[in-house]
């Protein structure tokens, strides 16, 4: 009998079957389910903020958010929601007005005054200040150095490990927006340096390696400079920075499942792996992760699915 043939599982919610059906609650325009689930997430910090950034996301175009604010306007879960809705909203019309072109600032004012007021309601909650740091970066200039280290003492008060936190910080510190690519590499490697064994900091490197890659990409299009993908990848700093990573996170781990909240860090690690020709760890990871799988970064250096589908069957794994 012929095995099937392997085909990754793009699940948008990582595998989160409860984050699943509160998402269908959007659809339909409840808001209950929304509360119930992160009600019952309460202070799991990494899936909280994994939930309320997917949430967000599909609440872009939905008034479902705004009912249970109407509904309930001091629950804290809701607007930390809200705030994370308005700074997805931001995003969607910086996307729509094409890189480089300004959007109304009022828009990204209100969604900073959305994230000041969800963190004064849920004050424990880091994940109205990561909110915070991400939309900072839709500010043309920037802010204010003493503004953005303010915002990230207070993250770090909550939780000093937080990996979307970091990331929102790598990404303000990227060539693509605020920063210089020796910066953000720079950010990366002292936050893996100082992370507990186990953490997923370490693969700020990876994310790191992937912003610049794209910046590159974006050079090459405007006919300014040309991108290898060999070159990029398979230098030894990049083949280094997989094995330390591997070593300082993933050896270190205690769970053997890998969580919905940190599947979209394993991918990138995978890709670095694959693409930087380190079989052993690219192989593991492989395994590791089965079918499921998140589109990027797979999908910033050719289709997803055809990638995986393929290293797969380089290192012979089984469907």
């Amino acid at each position: 009998m012929a095995r099937d043939r392997f085909a990754p599982h793009f699940d948008p919610d990582c595998g989160d079957t409860a984050l699943t059906s509160a998402r269908h609650d959007i659809v339909i325009g409840r808001w209950q389910g929304l509360r119930e689930l992160l009600y019952t997430t309460g202070p799991d910090w990494p899936s909280r903020g994994h939930r309320v950034r997917l949430l967000a996301q599909a609440c872009v175009s939905s008034s479902s958010v705004e009912s249970w604010v109407a509904a309930e306007p001091r629950r804290g879960d809701a607007l930390v929601l809200r705030a994370a809705t308005e700074t997805a909203r931001a995003f969607s019309l910086a996307i729509a007005a094409g890189r480089g072109a300004p959007i109304d600032q009022h828009r990204i004012d209100g969604a900073v005054m959305a994230c000041l007021q969800a963190a004064e309601a849920y004050p424990e909650d880091p994940t109205p200040w990561v909110s915070l740091i991400s939309v900072a970066r839709l500010y043309p200039a920037g802010v204010r150095v003493q503004e953005l280290e303010r915002w990230w003492d207070e993250l770090l008060g909550r939780d000093p490990y937080n990996v979307e936190g970091h990331l929102q910080i790598l990404h303000y510190y990227s060539s693509r927006w605020h920063g210089t690519h020796g910066l953000m590499y720079d950010f990366a490697r002292d936050a893996a340096g100082v992370a507990p064994a186990g953490s997923a900091l370490p693969v700020l490197v990876q994310y790191a390696r992937v912003e610049e890659f794209r910046f590159a990409q974006d050079a090459a299009q405007d006919g300014r400079t040309s991108v290898s993908l060999a070159q990029h990848w398979r230098n030894d700093g990049a083949v280094s920075d997989v094995w330390r990573t591997w070593q300082a996170w993933i050896v270190g781990r205690t769970e053997s499942e890998v969580a919905p909240a940190e599947l979209r860090d394993v991918n990138y690690l995978t890709h670095a792996a694959c693409h930087a020709g380190v079989h052993d760890v690219a192989a593991s990871l492989l395994r590791m992760l089965d079918r499921r799988a998140t589109r990027t970064p797979w999908s910033y250096t050719g289709d997803a699915e055809k990638q995986l589908v393929k290293w797969r069957k380089e290192f012979r794994l089984r469907a």
